[in-house]
C-alpha cells in the first residue's frame, strides 16, 4: 500500500518483462527521462530493454512495479560496483501519473532488503541537481552528498539492518 492508499504488486524483474519496461519509459515524460538517465532520451533500444531486464539477481537487481491492471509504473535497480563488492548504484524510474504517491519510497525500500540479503551495504546514488522530488527521497535515507558538480550530485547511502529500521523503511536519524 502507498501513502495514499493505491495497491501496487512489487516484485524482481524478469527476463519476460521487456514491454513493462518499456511502458515505463513511456510514461516518462521528457523531464522525468532528463532526470533518471541524465540525457535527452526518446527511446530504448532492443538492447537496452535486454540490459534492463535480463538480471544476474545478484550484481545487478532491479523491482518493478504493478498497478491493479498488470502495466509497469515503476521500476528500481541497482548495479554492484567492479572496484568495491559491497557497493552499488542504484537508479529509480516511476511513472508521471504515480509521482509523488511513496511508490519511489518502496521501491528503494525492495531494492534495499534485496541489496542487503546480496551483501551490499551501500548505495551511490547520481542524480541531476535539479532532482528535488530524488534527492528528498535519498535525504529520508539519511544519504549524504559525495560529490557535487553543477549539474549532477553523488550521493551515499549506508545500508542499515532490517532491524534497526521503523515500520517506514527509514533509517534512524
Amino acid at each position: 500500500m502507498l501513502r495514499d492508499g493505491s495497491a501496487v504488486l512489487i516484485r524482481q524483474i524478469q527476463v519476460t518483462d521487456a514491454p513493462l519496461v518499456a511502458g515505463i519509459f513511456a510514461g516518462l515524460s521528457p523531464t522525468s527521462r532528463w532526470m533518471r538517465f541524465l540525457a535527452a532520451k526518446n527511446h530504448l533500444s532492443d538492447a537496452e530493454l535486454r540490459y534492463l531486464t535480463d538480471l544476474d539477481h545478484h550484481d545487478h537487481e532491479a523491482v518493478i512495479a504493478l498497478d491493479p491492471g498488470g502495466n509497469g509504473i515503476g521500476a528500481a535497480r541497482y548495479i554492484r560496483h567492479a572496484h568495491d563488492r559491497h557497493a552499488a548504484e542504484m537508479a529509480i524510474a516511476v511513472v508521471d501519473d504515480w509521482h509523488r504517491r511513496g511508490l519511489g519510497t518502496q521501491l528503494l525500500a525492495q531494492l534495499s532488503d534485496r541489496a542487503r540479503h546480496a551483501g551490499v551495504g551501500c548505495f551511490t546514488a547520481l542524480i541531476s541537481a535539479g532532482n528535488e522530488a530524488m534527492a528528498g527521497l535519498l535525504r529520508t535515507m539519511n544519504a549524504q552528498v559525495t560529490h557535487r558538480e553543477s549539474t549532477t550530485i553523488e550521493y551515499q547511502i549506508k545500508l542499515t539492518p532490517r532491524a534497526q529500521r521503523d515500520h517506514s523503511g527509514r533509517a534512524p536519524r
